[in-house]
C-alpha cells in the first residue's frame, strides 16, 4: 500500500517493504528522518538512530509528537502512510522547480486511455482519402452505403470485431457436418406425379428455407449493428464527428 510513495522517495525496496518487521521498520524511520524529513538536527537524531535500544519506542513516540503526527504508535500503517505523505510534501518543496512542469503518470495514462477509447475523434471525415478508404472497405465487406462515412466506418468496426476475429474465423473454418433429414416428414404441398421430382422439390424447398434462415440471421445482425451505432451517445451524426 506504500509502494507509490516509497518509489517517489527513491526508497531502495519499495515493493518489498514490510512495516510489521520491527527491525526493518526502525531502519526505515531512521532513513526517512535522515534523508527526507530532517526535522531534527543531526546531533539530535542519536536516540532515533539507536534502533537496538529498549527505549527506541519512546524515542519514536516523541518523534511522532514533534512532527505533529496525529496517529498513535500502535497505529503503525496509518503512521507510516502519514510520514510518507509528509516526506513527499517536503521533497516537493525542496525540488519545486523540478516537478512543477511534470505530468503525473496517472494523468498521462488517463490521457492515453481516453485517446485509445475514441480512436476516431481526430479523424477528418471530409478528407477525400478517408472517404475513399471507407468506401473501399465497405465494398470489400459488402456493407451498405450510407451518406455519413463515419457511420459506415463504425459499422465496419463492428463487423470486424464480431466476424473477423481469430476466434470467429477459426469457428467459421470448421467443417460442419450436416444432420440427416427425413424427407417423408416434410410435406411438399403439391404432387408432380413423379416420385423422383417430388423428392428433388422437397430438397430444394429445404435448401430455400435454410437460405431464408441465414438471411434472417444477417438481417438481425444488421439491426443490432445499426442500433449499436444509434445508441452511442457520443456520436453526433449532424456534426459529422465523435466525442463531446
Amino acid at each position: 500500500m506504500f509502494r507509490r510513495k516509497l518509489s517517489a522517495l527513491d526508497y531502495h525496496n519499495p515493493a518489498g517493504f514490510n512495516c510489521r518487521d520491527e527491525t526493518e521498520f526502525r531502519n526505515f524511520i531512521v532513513w526517512l528522518e535522515d534523508q527526507k524529513i530532517r526535522h531534527y538536527k543531526i546531533e539530535d537524531r542519536g536516540n532515533l538512530r539507536n534502533i537496538h535500544s529498549e527505549d527506541w519506542p519512546k524515542s519514536f513516540e516523541k518523534y511522532m509528537k514533534d512532527v505533529n503526527c496525529p496517529f498513535r504508535i500502535q497505529e503503525r500503517q496509518e503512521t507510516v502512510d502519514w510520514l510518507l505523505g509528509l516526506a513527499v510534501r517536503l521533497e516537493y518543496g525542496d525540488n519545486a522547480d523540478k516537478y512543477k512542469d511534470s505530468t503525473p503518470d496517472g494523468a498521462k495514462n488517463a490521457d492515453n486511455t481516453a485517446k485509445n477509447a475514441e480512436p476516431l475523434i481526430n479523424l477528418d471525415v471530409n478528407n477525400p482519402d478517408f472517404k475513399a478508404g471507407v468506401m473501399a472497405l465497405a465494398n470489400l465487406l459488402q456493407i451498405q452505403r450510407h451518406d455519413d462515412y463515419l457511420v459506415m466506418l463504425k459499422a465496419i468496426r463492428i463487423l470486424v470485431q464480431e466476424r473477423l476475429t481469430q476466434d470467429a474465423i477459426a469457428k467459421a473454418s470448421q467443417s460442419k457436418e450436416g444432420l440427416p433429414v427425413a424427407l417423408e416428414k416434410h410435406i411438399l404441398g403439391f404432387d408432380t406425379g413423379d416420385a423422383v421430382i417430388n423428392e428433388a422439390a422437397q430438397i430444394l424447398r429445404l435448401l430455400h428455407i435454410e437460405e431464408l434462415r441465414e438471411l434472417q440471421t444477417k438481417i438481425n445482425e444488421a439491426i443490432v449493428a445499426v442500433q449499436a451505432i444509434i445508441a452511442d451517445p457520443k456520436t453526433d451524426h449532424r456534426l459529422g464527428k465523435v466525442g463531446r
